[in-house]
């Protein structure tokens, strides 16, 4: 009763990184009907959170709702690694799936603590920790631990993820490359690349992670 009863908690709480997906869309969807003017094609998500943002009081509590349910997850996720990916040859695996997390929590507190002070960069000291500091971080630890989880997933046999990986990895780089390459109309599209690839494949490790906890009561 009492092992049942653990894993319906497990389960419950591997729901958090779907939900972090779904609270994400909403800050950037319902954020923007706040901001009169807001344009997504141009705009950069986080400019819906700026401290001068009309939209920021209510796009800042949807992306904190978001980040409670995305380190929820992914530190079930990490607590529970030796279990659900335990094979020597998954050591790399898992070892991409602790950056990933680590990337989670730095950009949940970092992003809180420093919200951009404006819609943009506009030079402060808290934009600059925003964009050259949180944002440079999050970037790099999304890259390596994505590169791990599909180097260690071919080479372990969780292909499925590891070609997961290789797609939120891929959109990342065409995000981020994208940025500085497209006209300024245009920016906010593939600045969406990134973001939402990092969100996207939480949900993804998320309901890998509910499959194999399944597979392994039977």
């Amino acid at each position: 009763m009492e092992r049942n009863k653990n894993e319906s908690i497990k389960y419950w709480l591997l729901t958090c990184g779907i939900l972090n997906a779904v609270f994400y869309l909403l800050h950037d969807c319902i954020g923007a009907r706040f901001y009169p003017g807001y344009n997504w094609m141009a705009q950069a998500v986080s400019d819906l959170t700026a401290t001068d943002a009309p939209s920021r009081l209510i796009a800042s509590e949807l992306t904190k709702i978001h980040g409670i349910f995305s380190c929820v997850a992914c530190t079930l996720i990490c607590i529970s690694a030796k279990d659900l990916w335990k094979e020597g040859s998954e050591k790399i695996l898992r070892l991409g799936i602790y950056l990933f997390v680590a990337m989670h929590w730095i950009s949940a507190i970092g992003y809180s603590l420093f919200p951009l002070t404006g819609s943009g960069y506009d030079g402060s000291f808290q934009s600059f920790v925003h964009v050259y500091v949180i944002t440079v971080l999050v970037v790099l630890l999304s890259i390596v631990s994505l590169i791990l989880i599909a180097v260690g997933g071919f080479k372990s046999g969780n292909k499925v993820l590891a070609w997961c990986a290789v797609v939120a990895f891929l959109l990342m780089f065409l995000g981020a490359a994208g940025s500085a390459a497209v006209p300024s109309a245009y920016f906010g599209i593939v600045e969406r690349f990134s973001t939402y690839s990092a969100v996207c494949f939480t949900a993804v490790i998320a309901v890998i992670a509910f499959m194999k906890f399944r597979k392994m009561e039977k």
